[in-house]
C-alpha cells in the first residue's frame, strides 16, 4: 500500500452537523476502481475528529468532493492530455456544484501526498506545533497550529522565496498552498499528519526529525541574505526526505 501524509483542516465540531466517526478499516481491502478513479476509502460521509487545545474538531471526509477536485485539477493542470472530454469536465463541474450546494462543507478538507510530506507544508508551522505519537503501526509525527498563524507563515514564506528570485513555479506552489488555508477561518485547526509516511523512518529517526524548524531556519537565513546558511539548512531538510520523495518517480 502506498505510504500518504495528509494536510487535514479541522472546523470546531460545534459549526458541523451530526457528522459519525470515521472508522478506520483494513484499507487492502477497499481498493476499488472504475473507469476513472482508484481508490482505498469507505466513499460514506464521516469525519476525523480530534481534541486540540481542549476544544473538540472536525475533519470532513468529503471524499467524492476531493475525488472530483482531483481530476478536474489534474486535467486543468495538463490541458494537453486526453484525461477529460469537454462534456466529462461539464459533467463533473456540475457535479461538484451539486455537492457544494448541499453543504457549506462540501469541500475538500484534506490534502494527500504520497511516499513524502512536500516540504511547502512545514512552512505553515512551528517546532513547537510539533507532536511525536503513537500510531497504529508505530511511532509518527503530526503538526497542528490555528488557520489563522498557518496563513501568516506560508504568506510570509511566499514573500521570501519571491524577494531572492526563485522560479515563479516554486512560487506558485506556495501561493497555492496559502489560497487553500485561506478557504477555512481563523479558528479552522491545520493539521499536518505524517500517517504512514513515518514508516519510512525508523524511530529513533523520528524522534529528532525537525523538518519544520529546518525549513523556518533556511527561510530566516533567506531572508536576512545569508544564503549559504539558508543552503546549508535546506540541504538538511532535503536530504532527510530524498529518499522517500524518489519513490514518486520509480512508480
Amino acid at each position: 500500500m502506498i505510504g500518504t501524509a495528509y494536510l487535514r483542516a479541522y472546523i470546531p465540531a460545534s459549526q458541523l452537523g451530526p457528522l459519525p466517526p470515521h472508522r478506520e478499516l483494513d484499507r487492502m481491502r477497499l481498493i476499488t476502481q472504475n473507469d476513472r478513479f482508484v481508490w482505498d476509502e469507505p466513499l460514506t460521509d464521516d469525519a476525523f475528529y480530534a481534541m486540540w487545545e481542549g476544544k473538540q474538531y472536525a475533519c470532513p471526509r468529503n471524499v467524492q468532493v476531493r475525488m472530483i477536485e482531483g481530476i478536474l485539477a489534474f486535467a486543468n493542470t495538463y490541458p494537453m492530455m486526453p484525461l477529460l472530454s469537454e462534456d466529462e469536465r461539464g459533467e463533473y463541474n456540475r457535479e461538484l456544484s451539486r455537492l457544494r450546494s448541499e453543504s457549506a462543507y462540501a469541500r475538500g478538507h484534506i490534502l494527500s501526498s504520497a511516499w513524502h510530506v512536500p516540504l511547502r507544508w512545514f512552512s505553515a508551522f512551528r517546532a513547537s506545533d510539533r507532536e511525536l505519537y503513537d500510531g497504529v503501526r508505530g511511532k509518527s509525527i503530526r503538526y497542528r497550529t490555528s488557520a489563522g498563524d498557518a496563513i501568516d507563515r506560508v504568506h510570509w514564506a511566499k514573500n521570501v522565496l519571491d524577494g531572492a528570485g526563485f522560479a515563479e513555479q516554486v512560487v506558485e506552489r506556495v501561493s497555492d498552498l496559502e489560497r487553500w488555508i485561506a478557504e477555512f477561518s481563523a479558528d479552522t485547526m491545520i493539521e499536518l499528519d505524517y500517517a504512514a509516511v513515518a514508516r519510512t523512518f525508523p524511530d529513533a529517526e523520528l524522534v529528532f526529525d525537525e523538518s519544520a524548524d529546518e525549513v523556518r531556519t533556511s527561510l530566516l537565513a533567506l531572508e536576512s541574505g545569508d544564503f549559504g546558511g539558508s543552503r546549508d539548512a535546506y540541504e538538511k531538510v532535503a536530504r532527510r526526505w530524498a529518499s522517500a520523495q524518489s519513490s514518486i518517480y520509480s512508480n
